[in-house]
């Protein structure tokens, strides 16, 4: 069985596996928890509850720009889910409690994330399952080269 649930700090070290296992794009233990301390309510975690283990993540900050006065915005910071877990919905319903989440503890009013311009699949359900919008291609935006698409939702 599966759960999705708040991120504790318990996770963090499931979190961190997850995200060395699937995404290009790693940070040290320190960002995990950072992000823990300063936004608790708005990242999510689906787990394995047969093996306890951490299968996806939803990994989320408040953003200080202000791109419209008066704006409060969220930012996906990071979201992954190991292969054998993929095609269940569960990135989807990892970023629905996060904008849920932002909207409702913390008052935001949009969200944005960057997405690799090939990931393709992730760029489907951003923009036509989730309603992100493309604002700008950001050129050369990782460390690898690639250009991301910088989206955005109103909440």
């Amino acid at each position: 069985m599966l759960t999705i649930r708040p991120a504790g700090i318990e996770d963090l070290v499931g979190i961190q596996n997850c995200n060395l296992t699937c995404l290009p794009e790693n940070y040290t233990f320190k960002y995990y928890y950072y992000h823990y301390v300063n936004w608790p309510s708005i990242s999510f975690v689906a787990e394995d509850t047969a093996t306890s283990k951490i299968v996806g993540y939803v990994l989320a900050n408040v953003s200080d720009e202000e791109e419209t006065p008066g704006e409060s915005k969220g930012h996906v910071t990071s979201i992954s889910v190991l292969r054998e877990y993929r095609r269940m919905g569960l990135a989807k319903r990892l970023m629905e409690m996060s904008h849920q989440a932002m909207k409702d503890a913390m008052g935001l009013n949009s969200v944005t994330l960057h997405v690799r311009a090939s990931n393709h699949a992730a760029i489907g359900l951003y923009q036509g399952k989730l309603g992100y919008t493309v604002v700008e291609q950001d050129v050369g935006y990782y460390a690898d080269g690639e250009d991301a698409l910088y989206m955005k939702k109103v909440l």
